[in-house]
């Protein structure tokens, strides 16, 4: 097994530091009063509010109606993937907006790289009103192998030669695990390098990132890689008002009568992408796989759960990925209430209400990977990353598997697979990507070690190790 970290270009956002800036709050409040990220009207119009639901510990049907109507069939379980859907736009990841028709892409560069063993091009995307968004991707494929390659896509890397877009300061207390929904002050600069920040290093070149996945090229995949926030800028800063910044970036400014969060605004990113990867001829338009980690994976999987195309392989996504909320909390997991106060911006304002009434939510997170049957979904997880507990992962991921049942598929369509590390991704996580889909795509005997989920003694265990190791390299806290 590897243990070694992947370059730092594909961590970014992985690594935070405490900074301590000075509270600052807007005219006409008080220093303690909350600003929540306001709601949208939407053509999708209301649901019922917080008081107006059930409270249930157990975790929602994925094969009830909200009518209370069973679902018996496949063609009604597709009825109930819609309704399913538009209950997780309304209030976990907000309202996105239809998908454009004009998707384009201009090829800006082409080079070859690993001594002519693989391709790199660099594409411009257009689409959107008049054509004024604009998204950078990279492709990389193989040359020594027959194409159209399948393909994995990754999110949180700068695509060599893309254009470096202008970014906003971070909230003043982004990144401190403080309540984010209190704080209206000076941004913090993005730049800063203790905060492990992409743009804070040299760019890495296009035979870089060749070298660093060689792997991935030499199995016969196609790379692709794009900046999410390129699409949406991960920020909590706010204006003057108390209003939230990042409704103000990139392609948010297009579509003003939307409510979706920044991890909406990146998963329908990934599915421009997909537009446009689906008339590339050196792609395999039937097996693209999207990967990402952390706020990234969280992406990854609300992508594929509304897009058909992609096939979700979400890294280390902590609270508000794959672990159900409703057991999400314990030992210094990321419950819901937490990521409502760190990271408000990435979701639904609607699911603000919800902050204390977790047993209230209409939905959880085993929908996400239920939507994505009968296509492969992998977690894969850190057996020693403290914010995602391994109890709310299982549940999640063995509720989904009815939804395979009820396809006529293989309920080891879906799994999880355990790195060593912390919250991390690894290469270790980018082997298990590849050998995951082998499985898939051609069959194998043995396909166990993708549906492990940990023990409590393996976990504390895993702890440990990370926590030793850690204190052997003189570094201080819990491995993040």
């Amino acid at each position: 097994m590897h243990r070694f970290y992947a370059s730092s270009f594909l961590l970014a956002g992985l690594v935070v530091t405490t900074f301590g800036v000075a509270q600052t709050a807007p005219t006409g409040l008080t220093e303690q009063q909350e600003i929540p990220v306001p709601a949208i009207r939407t053509a999708m119009g209301t649901l019922p509010g917080v008081n107006e639901l059930p409270s249930r510990a157990a975790l929602p049907d994925l094969f009830t109606f909200s009518n209370g109507k069973k679902v018996t069939t496949r063609a009604e379980w597709q009825q109930r993937r819609a309704e399913m859907r538009r209950i997780l736009e309304y209030y976990a990841v907000g309202q996105m907006p239809p998908a454009p028709d004009n998707v384009q892409g201009e090829e800006i560069h082409s080079e070859l790289v690993l001594s002519g063993k693989a391709r790199y091009r660099l594409i411009r995307l257009s689409f959107g009103p008049e054509h004024k968004l604009q998204l950078h991707i990279g492709i990389f494929t193989p040359t020594d192998k027959q194409g159209p390659f399948p393909a994995i896509i990754t999110q949180a890397a700068e695509p060599p030669g893309g254009p470096i877009l202008p970014r906003l300061p971070l909230g003043p207390n982004q990144g401190t695990g403080q309540n984010v929904l209190l704080m209206v002050g000076p941004g913090k600069d993005s730049q800063n390098a203790a905060r492990g920040d992409y743009r804070s290093m040299p760019a890495p070149s296009a035979e870089e990132i060749a070298a660093t996945h060689r792997e991935v090229l030499q199995r016969g995949y196609a790379l692709v890689v794009y900046n999410d926030n390129d699409c949406a800028e991960d920020t909590t800063l706010r204006e003057a008002d108390g209003s939230f910044s990042f409704r103000k970036t990139r392609f948010l400014t297009a579509y003003p009568d939307y409510d979706w969060g920044v991890l909406a605004v990146w998963a329908w990113g990934a599915s421009r992408v997909a537009d446009y990867l689906g008339s590339d001829p050196q792609i395999d338009a039937k097996t693209l796989i999207l990967t990402g980690a952390s706020r990234s994976g969280k992406a990854a999987m609300i992508a594929a759960a509304f897009d058909d195309r992609l096939i979700a392989a979400p890294v280390v996504t902590g609270g508000g990925g794959i672990g159900v909320y409703r057991d999400a909390g314990a030992d210094h997991g990321e419950s819901l209430d937490i990521m409502l106060t760190k990271y408000p911006n990435w979701f639904s304002p609607h699911l603000h209400e919800f902050r204390g009434h977790v047993e209230r939510l209409p939905f959880d997170e085993h929908w996400l990977p239920a939507l994505c049957a009968p296509r492969p979904f992998l977690a894969l997880e850190g057996d020693a990353d403290v914010i995602s507990l391994p109890d709310a992962v299982r549940h999640s991921i063995e509720a989904a598997r009815a939804a395979y049942t009820l396809q006529g598929v293989s309920p080891l369509k879906i799994g999880v697979h355990y790195s060593h590390h912390a919250h991390a991704f690894t290469a270790e996580d980018w082997s298990a990507i590849l050998d995951f889909m082998e499985i898939q795509r051609h069959g194998a005997p043995e396909q166990a070690e993708f549906q492990h989920f940990l023990t409590k003694e393996e976990r504390a265990s895993a702890l440990a190790d990370a926590a030793a190791r850690a204190k052997a390299q003189g570094s201080s806290g819990t491995p993040r």
